[in-house]
């Protein structure tokens, strides 16, 4: 069916049961299944929005119900603003020095960080992450090759993360310089959150085992609040995100957070 013979609210239902099915979409996405104009889409998303049908972000698009207490699996947010992850990611790997002990939480963005650290001399990570645990698996021939890797034991989220108390007492043992750790949501008012309680747990876990704590979200996430809060803006010491962040939430962070660090997304 073409854009001309598909009532809007047609089309409006559409994209609602695709994201409530998949629980977010992109706007490249929608275009291409569809078949109708970027513009369009972006209408429709709109509509949607403003009825509380769905929330918007940068690309695309997410289920009304991952803003408070819910989470789409880890495959479906890996497609999700991948430029502004890897422009988190090149920050944040910035910091992790030869020799050091890093912790790497569940995500996506934790996760493009972990891609940027298999060449990292010395480098031991402990992380509760089934994926990066799985992209960082020594497979060299000749010998384990790249980190020392750590997996915490646990019971899996839909996003791939490993928590629960096996996961909260194996990291109580442990003792890391530093820790990449991702988040849900982030504002001024509830700091950084998760829509998963026990997620939240195991977080604190892995934030007091940390010398410093590192959190890495895209522009996107400012302003979403998750059901759990798992760290106070005034407990960061950085706050890693992309040149799409708002100057308003950079302003506040920039008071609260230790350091404020944006990755660039040009090319």
């Amino acid at each position: 069916m073409t854009e001309s013979a598909r009532l809007a609210p047609q089309r409006q239902a559409l994209i609602l049961d695709i994201v409530r099915r998949e629980g977010a979409v992109r706007v490249a996405d929608l275009v291409e299944q569809l078949g109708v104009s970027d513009m369009t889409i972006r209408r429709d998303l709109d509509v949607l929005a403003r009825a509380g049908s769905l929330s918007k972000v940068h690309g695309g698009a997410i289920s009304a119900s991952v803003t408070t207490g819910d989470e789409p699996p880890f495959e479906t947010k890996a497609g999700l603003e991948s430029r502004a992850k890897s422009a988190v990611a090149e920050a944040a790997s910035a910091l992790v020095k030869p020799g050091s002990v890093v912790a790497i939480s569940g995500g996506t963005t934790s996760y493009a960080v972990a891609t940027r650290l298999r060449d990292i001399a010395g480098l031991t990570v402990v992380t509760n992450s089934l994926p990066v645990a799985q992209l960082l698996r020594p497979t060299g021939a000749e010998g384990p090759t790249g980190p020392a890797l750590l997996l915490t034991g646990g019971t899996p989220t839909k996003s791939a993360s490993l928590v629960g108390p096996l996961a909260d007492q194996a990291i109580r043992s442990l003792q890391v310089d530093l820790l990449i750790i991702g988040a849900h949501g982030v504002s001024e008012r509830a700091g950084a959150t998760t829509p998963n309680l026990a997620e939240a747990q195991t977080n604190r876990a892995l934030i007091d085992c940390a010398t410093q704590v590192a959190v890495v979200a895209d522009h996107t996430k400012w302003g979403v609040v998750g059901l759990s809060r798992f760290i106070a803006l005034s407990e960061i010491d950085y706050f890693i995100s992309d040149d799409g962040l708002d100057p308003e939430a950079c302003s506040v962070l920039r008071d609260s957070v230790g350091e404020l660090l944006l990755g660039t997304t040009q090319p």
